[in-house]
C-alpha cells in the first residue's frame, strides 16, 4: 500500500528545480500512506511521487517510481495485484524477464505487453499511473470497486493526479473552491459520490475506470461493471459451495505478504468468516483486532472475544472512552473533504490497535452490499411491496396529504407514518433515496441560505441514484437496489473510511469480499438467497454454517455502529457548541445558523430525530476550518 501523485509539465511552469520542490511536497503531504520510502521522476514532460509501504519484496529494488526494461514506460502504484504470480508466470513464459519479486514490475510489464486490456487480467486492490514517455501521455486506473483513491485535477490544460486529495494542493496552479452541487450532495449522502469532490475542477476517478490524457484531452472510459442481468439457476446446494469456495480462494490470495499480517474481527458473519477462513490456512494464530465502546448497546466486543476463543486467534481489543472530541477534529483532517460517517471514528481506533501487530489486516468489507445485510434493504423491500398492492394514483394523490397530517403531530409514530405514507407515494427509486438520505429535504428547505440556497435550487441529490437505479441491468428491485449502492454507498462511504483510516496508521487493509469475482458471484444470485424473508445474507450464513456457531450467524446485526446522540450530548458537546455560536464560519455561509441553534437546543432537550443532520453540520464545519487553514 503506498501513496502517488505528479503532474503533467507545461512550457509555461517553471524548471526542474521547481518542480522536484512540488513533488516533494506533493509526496511529503502523503508520508503516511508510505512512511518506508520516497523517489521521483521526471521527464521534460511528466513528473511523478511515490511514497512506500513496503509490503513485497522489502527490497530497494521495489522502490517506485519504476521504469519498465525498455524505458519507455514509468510507473506510480498503489495497491497490491493478488494474482502477479500467476500472471509473472505466464509472461515468463512469453519471454519477459524479471528484475524484482513486486507486482509493480508484474503490472508494468503486463502493461507494456496488452495496454489498457492488462486490466483486465488483474485481481488486486490498485491506483495506477503510467507515464509513456513516447507516446507523452498519461495513463491512470483505478480497481473495479474503488478501493483505492485517485483524484486528479483538470483545468486550463494543467493537469494533476495524486492519492488524496492534500497531495494536489502543493502544485501552485492549482486552486481549490467548494463545488455548491457537491455541498448539497455531502448533506444528502455524508459523503461526495463520485466522480465529484467538494472543489470545483477536482474529480474522482470512478471505480471500474481508466483515463488517459496528454494534458489537452482526456479520454475516460469504463472497463468493468457488474451484472444482475442472469440469476443462476443452480441449486441453493451447489451455489453454497460455491460461494464457500470462492471466498476461501479469495482469503487465500490475500495471505501474501513480506509483512506480519492479521484481520479485523467485529463478531460479525463477515469478518468471523473470514478470520475462520484464515485460521485454516495459517500455520500460526492469526491475529486479530476488535473496538469496543462503554454503551452496551453499541458494544461487541463479547462477540468478537467468542470468535477469537473459537478460532484461538491472538487477540487485542480497545474500548473508546474518552478524548473523543480532541481525537475527531484531527482525524476527520485525513478526509480533505467533509464526511459524516461517524463510524470513522472506531475505524481509526480498530487500525492504531492493529498496526502495532501487523502491517496488513484483513477486513470483512463488501458483505452488506453484495448479500444484502442492511437492515434498509429489508424495509425497503416491505415498502416495494405495499406500493405495487396500492395503484399508483392513490398513493400520488392521497398519502402525501395522510403524511402531512401525520407529522403534525410530534411523536415517533407519528414521524414513521409520515415517512412511510411519503415514500409510499414516491416511485421506487425515489424513495429509495428519501429512505436514506440523511438530511430531510425538509429540514434543508428551513435551514438553507444564501447563495447556496441560490445556487442549488434546481438540483436534486437524489438524480445520483436515480441513474444508477436506472442503469442496472436488471427489473429485480433488490437488484437495482444493490447495484447502486456499489456504485455509491460503497465507494464513496465505506472504502473512503476504510482507506484514510488504516493509512493514516500506514496500515494496509484487504477485503475478500470485494473480491470482483466474489461481487460477480453474488450479483448472480436469486434475491431470494440474499434477502429471503427477514433473513438478511441468507446464503452467506448457510454457506458458513460448518464453520460458525449460530448465534454468531443470526444475532441481530449491530453494524459498526457508535453512540451518537451521546457524543453530541456528552463527550463531544463543547465542540458543537463552540461550531453552532460561531457566525464566521463555513456552516454559517450555508444555513440559518439562528434556526441551526434551535435544533441544537431541541437535540440537548432529549429530542434526537435531528441527530444525523447535526452531526453532519459538526463535520461539515471541520472540514472548512482545515481547508482555510
Amino acid at each position: 500500500m503506498c501513496g502517488l501523485a505528479g503532474f503533467l509539465r507545461t512550457p509555461s511552469t517553471p524548471e526542474r528545480e521547481a518542480h522536484e520542490s512540488w513533488l516533494q511536497a506533493m509526496g511529503e503531504a502523503i508520508i503516511h500512506r508510505g512512511p518506508d520510502a520516497g523517489a521521483i521522476w521526471m521527464d521534460d514532460h511528466a513528473a511523478l511521487v511515490h511514497r512506500r509501504l513496503s509490503i513485497l519484496d522489502l527490497s530497494e529494488a521495489g522502490t517506485q517510481p519504476m521504469v519498465s526494461a525498455s524505458g519507455r514506460y514509468a510507473i506510480a502504484f498503489n495497491g497490491e495485484i493478488y494474482n502477479y504470480r500467476e500472471l509473472k508466470e505466464a509472461l515468463t513464459q512469453d519471454g519477459f524477464t524479471f528484475r524484482t519479486q513486486t507486482d509493480t514490475e508484474v503490472l508494468l510489464t503486463l502493461f507494456e505487453q496488452r495496454g489498457v486490456d492488462c486490466l483486465k487480467a488483474l485481481n488486486g486492490m490498485f491506483a495506477i499511473a503510467i507515464w509513456d514517455t513516447r507516446a507523452r501521455q498519461l495513463f491512470l486506473a483505478r480497481d473495479r470497486l474503488g478501493k483505492k483513491p485517485l483524484y486528479y485535477y483538470c483545468n486550463n490544460s494543467q493537469f494533476a493526479f495524486a492519492s488524496e486529495i492534500k497531495a494536489l494542493l502543493p502544485a501552485p496552479f492549482i486552486r481549490t473552491q467548494p463545488r455548491p452541487d457537491a455541498v448539497k450532495d455531502f448533506f444528502a449522502y455524508q459523503y461526495v459520490p463520485d466522480p465529484k469532490t467538494i472543489y470545483r475542477n477536482i474529480y474522482k476517478l470512478q471505480p471500474g475506470h481508466w483515463l488517459i490524457t496528454n494534458g489537452d484531452e482526456i479520454r475516460e472510459k469504463q472497463y468493468w461493471d457488474v451484472s444482475f442481468a442472469s440469476p443462476s439457476g443452480a441449486s441453493q446446494e451447489e451455489l453454497q459451495a460455491g460461494l464457500y469456495e470462492l471466498i476461501d480462494d479469495a482469503v487465500r490470495l490475500r495471505l501474501v505478504s513480506d509483512v506480519p499480517l492479521g484481520a479485523f474481527l467485529s463478531g460479525g458473519v463477515d469478518s468471523s468468516a473470514v478470520v475462520g477462513l484464515m485460521a485454516q490456512h495459517a500455520d500460526h494464530p492469526v491475529t486479530t483486532c476488535s473496538i469496543g465502546f462503554d454503551s452496551k448497546r453499541f458494544d461487541e466486543v463479547v462477540w468478537a472475544r467468542k470468535v477469537a476463543d473459537l478460532f484461538k486467534t491472538d487477540h487485542h481489543e480497545f474500548t473508546v472512552r474518552e478524548n473523543v472530541a480532541g481525537k475527531i477534529a484531527g482525524i476527520a483532517r485525513y478526509f480533505d473533504e467533509p464526511f459524516a460517517d461517524p463510524s470513522f471514528v472506531p475505524t481509526y481506533f480498530v487500525s492504531q490497535l492493529a498496526r502495532q501487530k501487523v502491517t496488513v489486516a484483513l477486513a470483512g468489507d463488501g458483505g452488506d452490499e453484495n448479500f444484502a445485510g442492511y437492515s434498509k434493504y429489508r424495509i425497503d423491500q416491505t415498502e416495494n411491496r405495499l406500493r405495487s398492492l396500492i395503484p399508483g394514483p392513490l398513493r400520488r394523490g392521497l398519502f402525501p396529504g395522510l403524511g402531512e397530517l401525520a407529522g403534525r403531530i410530534n411523536s415517533p409514530a407519528t414521524r414513521k407514518a409520515q415517512s412511510l405514507l411519503g415514500t409510499l407515494a414516491m416511485d421506487p427509486d425515489e424513495a429509495f433515496f428519501r429512505t436514506n438520505c440523511f438530511f430531510r429535504q425538509e429540514l434543508w428547505d428551513e435551514l438553507v441560505r444564501g447563495d447556496l440556497k441560490r445556487e442549488t435550487a434546481e438540483y436534486n441529490p437524489a438524480d445520483i441514484t436515480k441513474a444508477y437505479y436506472a442503469k442496472a441491468d436488471t427489473s429485480d428491485h433488490l437488484g437495482k437496489v444493490l447495484y447502486t449502492d456499489i456504485k455509491t454507498y460503497l465507494p464513496g462511504d465505506i472504502l473512503v473510511k476504510v482507506d484514510r483510516m488504516s493509512m493514516a496508521h500506514s496500515l494496509e487493509t484487504r477485503a475478500p469480499l470485494l473480491d470482483y469475482r466474489v461481487v460477480e458471484y453474488a450479483a448472480s444470485l436469486p434475491s431470494a438467497l440474499k434477502l429471503n424473508g427477514k433473513e438478511k445474507k441468507y446464503l452467506l450464513k448457510k454457506s458458513f454454517e460448518a464453520m460458525l456457531p449460530r448465534d454468531v450467524l443470526y444475532r441481530k446485526k449491530m453494524g459498526f455502529s457508535v453512540p451518537l446522540a451521546q457524543w453530541l450530548r456528552h463527550e463531544i458537546r463543547d465542540l458543537a457548541e463552540g461550531i453552532f455560536n460561531d457566525d464566521e464560519g463555513g456552516l454559517s455561509e450555508c444555513f440559518d445558523m439562528h434556526k441551526v441553534r434551535q435544533l441544537w437546543r431541541n437535540h440537548l432537550n432529549g429530542q434526537s430525530q435531528n441527530t444525523q443532520e447535526i452531526w453532519s453540520m459538526v463535520a461539515f464545519e471541520l472540514w472548512w476550518r482545515n481547508w482555510n487553514q
